[in-house]
């Protein structure tokens, strides 16, 4: 009979290295420590002590683990559960076993933590019973040495006599930690089984069943398979409760929705099916201990990238983009939003206040568009119009969100699918193209009422405007919503922009903290009644609303908000409702039967249903959009490699992409803190001299982007195309030699000079890299390329001393905004007040007083065409500094699906399709 150890007497240490300054990185590792900690101290599974869950993350030495460890081993005097993830080094005389270390390197063991140290110590300490989980492979470069015999000895060696091994060894062709997943193939497999459980298995999760699961499970995705080792019955110890058990007698409820049949198997060749919703079967017989499977080493591919840190000052996590692959998006993309692209028609008449009265003069009809071609859906119109409802719209995606919740969400495809079941104050029209870049009234009546210099925006929210409980939304759901932003402490991933605008200071503590009797105690926003509030700025904020457009403006009603659960079940204020979202693996909409029509013009609402499957194969995803089983791509980050191949040259497939902007800059940085580029006239012979032709080829010729001519992106306010100092368009994107030459005359430097460039080490950057370096060579100017693993180069980059100690003088980088303006986009980059010792934007280290001053002018205006006057000058400005070497305006290529109506990109969500504005054809 299972037991479960007792949380009193047991103790639990994660060890994980995810960051490595000699071995390739595994991000996902530290997505495993903090989720197995939250999984074996819940309640409902181990209930284990926090104070008793011991996580070590990143360490640099042997002692610094063993000393943890010891201290855990003496304490507990039940059980003892020791988990390690990471790089797994075999010492090659011996065969023995070391764990990575940050600082490890391959071939030299000894620059790790030896297993039998780490096995003595557990041995040493009063537990009764010890439980070893080592998710962990052999480094990919011992392979031809390690024999399948002396693999086996290798496992041997782990045992402790009494103890419960289970171990994740990938077999040569698969990797621990697939790409594009939020955790290692193993630990994701037993965090679900953790959070899900058996359904029809025992109330108490033993070991055997643990791993029997973790296997079939596995198994059945063709991932690497564990093993496990066992003493003295240790496989009848229980690891947790099950979360899907249930007295005799009782069981799961019939599920609420079967208004559509299940969609048939997948037809595209034998790939495994992507998470799809195919119907439930009886849950299985728990199998029995499959066979021991080979232990083989593996080599462990580049891991995923994950969004990079933040940014300028503090100014709401702005992340530069961290993808170097031709044509993709980065994950961590802003998102700003756009709209229904039929239901809501401008409006020029308007009332007496100045402002644009909400009700439509439109028949809702959209306008007629063509149903297919090439680039149909990135011209300004709509393809495939259509009001006819019904269906289910199916999103496919090799990542999940970073959060449903919407207050946490800095996903740009995220915060364009959310609107699905969260609404703010304003959003972006329903309009393709730069047109879907108008605010337009949401939640309120009208757009704001704004008074006092720009400091007061007041807003009356519409009537009928109702949560998924038939209960009203009001101004004071909306100002809940807005302070959960203060609480970082717990609910940390999301913008701040609405923080800093409204409380510079941070005199507020967020709502978990708030004394006052309402918990509604932020000064700078007021409600009078139920339908207004009012938000008072210190300063006055020309984007003050399309902050407010963002995710973290939506209102969460206070009695639905489980904090950090929050993101697994948002309470919907949208047409839509979350019915059921398994992490990892899928997400189920349905339709929310409070949401009135009458009282959303933005949202058609079309489709009944709608699912996204998650699955890190980007290959099996791309065919599984070309058969048609999947609409369109979640993430938008469009097609590369083989898939863009295939399509562009299928006559069948070509007529079903899109390609557009996407808002994002690659370009590169030249510190004036690194000679010779203190001297402007250096920075400009790096611009005369760079082929940015062959940069675009380099980054995976034209359909990766345009060739900029400057910083300012074309679908941001104030950008102006024929704009082309320094000749780039004019010599098609060419070098020239004899204006560079001039200019290295000019700055003292006549036979050229040498510098370092800063490169994320990944494929299409170090192509980049290479390209630049060559033209850079032509005109005397020799560089040295310092590869820097993608999680440490923005802490490299991004501290200006850093730089200076490494001499980095050229940069390379990529940006976007988090709302379609100067202030998002330039600011960071060109803002002497915005340039910090750690985590560093303005990497070119301006210094411009007139710049600056231009922010400022630039930020108050309320008209943004005036605006964009400002920021157009900001952008001479900064050509004028040679700060900056822009490269490519980029592009993205999409998937529009057949079935798919209303179709058409749009510039606040990237150049991706509006979502919110889609249907399907049945």
């Amino acid at each position: 009979m299972a037991v479960l150890p007792d949380p009193a007497a047991s103790r639990a240490v994660l060890i994980g290295t995810s960051r490595y300054a000699h071995l390739e990185q595994i991000p996902a590792v530290a997505n495993n420590l903090s989720a197995l900690a939250a999984a074996l101290c819940a309640p409902g599974s181990w209930g284990l002590a926090p104070e008793h869950c011991t996580v070590i993350e990143d360490p640099g030495t042997a002692v610094e683990v063993l000393e943890a460890v010891r201290t855990a081993a003496e304490e507990a005097t039940d059980t003892l559960l020791v988990y390690f993830a990471g790089h797994g080094l075999v010492e090659p005389r011996r065969g023995e076993l070391f764990l990575g270390l940050t600082g490890s390197m391959q071939h030299r063991s000894y620059t790790g933590l030896p297993y039998g140290t780490l096995r003595d110590v557990v041995l040493d300490g009063r537990a009764g019973r010890q439980v070893m989980l080592l998710d962990c492979c052999f480094s990919g470069r011992v392979l031809g040495f390690m024999s399948a015999a002396s693999a086996e000895a290798v496992i041997d060696q782990v045992e402790i006599e009494g103890t419960y091994l289970l171990a994740s060894v990938p077999d040569t062709s698969f990797a621990l930690a697939p790409p594009g997943e939020t955790h290692t193939a193993f630990t994701g497999e037993l965090l679900r089984l953790l959070r899900e459980g058996v359904p029809g298995g025992p109330e108490l999760l033993d070991l055997d069943t643990v791993y029997a699961q973790v296997y079939a499970a596995l198994r059945a995705k063709g991932r690497p398979l564990p093993q496990k080792r066992d003493r003295n019955t240790a496989g009848g110890l229980a690891l947790a409760r099950n979360a899907a058990w249930a007295p005799p007698g009782f069981g799961p409820p019939p599920l609420p929705y079967d208004h559509e049949p299940p969609p048939p198997p997948p037809p595209y060749g034998h790939e495994p099916t992507p998470y799809g919703h195919e119907p439930t079967p009886p849950p299985a017989p728990l199998p029995a201990v499959p066979p021991m499977p080979t232990w083989s080493p593996m080599a462990l591919p580049s891991p995923a990238p994950l969004p990079s840190p933040g940014g300028a000052a503090s100014r709401g996590r702005r992340r530069a983009v961290t993808y170097g692959l031709a044509g993709a998006l980065v994950v961590a993309l802003v998102a700003a939003g756009v709209p229904l692209a039929m239901s809501w028609m401008k409006d020029s008449s308007k009332d007496d206040s100045g402002q644009h009265p909400s009700k439509p003069k439109s028949s809702g009809k959209p306008k007629p568009g063509p149903t297919s071609g090439y680039n149909a859906a990135a011209k300004g119109a709509v393809v495939n119009a259509s009001t006819k409802p019904g269906g289910t719209l199916k999103f496919i995606s090799r990542n999940d969100a970073d959060y449903w919740d919407p207050q946490r969400t800095y996903y740009g495809y995220i915060w364009n699918f959310s609107r699905y079941y969260a609404r703010q104050l304003v959003t972006y029209a329903p309009k393709p193209g730069k047109d879907g870049a108008e605010l337009v009234p949401d939640l309120a009546e009208k757009t704001a009422k704004v008074t006092d210099g720009g400091k007061t925006y007041t807003y009356t929210l519409r009537k009928g405007i109702t949560w998924e409980d038939g209960s009203p939304i009001t101004s004071y759901d909306i100002k809940y919503g807005i302070e959960r932003v203060w609480a970082q402490d717990e609910l940390p991933g999301g913008p701040i922009f609405l923080q800093e605008t409204l409380d510079p200071d941070l005199t507020y503590k967020g709502p978990y903290k708030d004394n006052s009797k309402d918990k509604l105690g932020l000064k700078a926003i007021g409600t009078p009644d139920d339908r207004t509030i009012v938000f008072n700025l210190p300063k006055a904020n020309g984007d003050f609303e399309r902050m407010l457009a963002m995710p973290s403006g939506s209102p969460v009603k206070k009695e639905k908000d489980t904090k950090g659960k929050y993101t697994d079940g948002p309470f919907s204020s949208g047409p839509y409702k979350i019915r059921s979202y398994q992490p990892g693996t899928s997400l189920e909409l349905v339709r929310n039967t409070e949401w009135k029509r009458s009282s959303d013009p933005i949202r058609t609402a079309l489709p009944d249903r709608i699912t996204v499957d998650i699955n890190g194969d980007e290959q099996a995803n791309a065919n599984a959009l070309f058969s048609g089983r999947y609409d369109l791509d979640l993430e938008s980050s469009g097609f590369t490699g083989p898939a863009l191949t295939k399509a562009r040259n299928s006559s069948d497939l070509k007529p079903r992409l899109d390609t557009s902007y996407t808002g994002v800059l690659l370009f590169a940085a030249l510190p004036r803190s690194v000679k010779p580029l203190n001297n402007v006239h250096c920075r400009k012979a790096v611009l005369y001299a760079a082929d940015r032709e062959n940069l675009r080829t380099a980054s995976g010729e034209q359909l990766t982007g345009d060739i900029a001519p400057h910083m300012l992106p074309p679908t941001i306010a104030g950008s102006d195309s024929s704009y082309d100092p320094y000749g780039t368009l004019e010599n098609n994107g060419r070098p020239n030699a004899d204006k560079a030459k001039e200019e290295l005359k000019a700055c003292g430097r006549p036979k050229g000079f040498t510098i370092t460039m800063a490169v994320r080490d990944s494929g299409r950057d170090l192509d980049i890299a290479a390209s630049l370096s060559a033209s850079l060579k032509q005109v005397g100017i020799s560089t040295h390329i310092e590869r820097i693993g993608i999680t440490d180069y923005f802490d490299r980059v991004g501290s200006p001393g850093v730089v200076q100690e490494k001499g980095y003088g050229i940069i390379l980088n990529r940006w976007a905004p988090d709302f379609p303006t100067g202030q998002s986009f330039l600011q960071p980059l060109a803002d002497s007040r915005f340039t910090r010792d750690t985590g560093n934007i303005n990497t070119a280290l301006l210094d411009d007083p007139t710049i600056d001053h231009l922010f400022d002018t630039a930020i108050a205006e309320q008209d943004p065409e005036k605006a964009g006057s400002d920021y157009a000058q900001i952008n001479r400005r900064i050509s004028d500094s040679a700060a900056y070497l822009p490269i490519l305006f980029q592009k993205s290529v999409l998937w529009r699906g057949s079935r798919l109506t209303n179709v058409y990109t749009s510039d606040p969500w990237q150049g991706a399709y509006d979502y919110v504005s889609l249907g399907v054809s049945k």
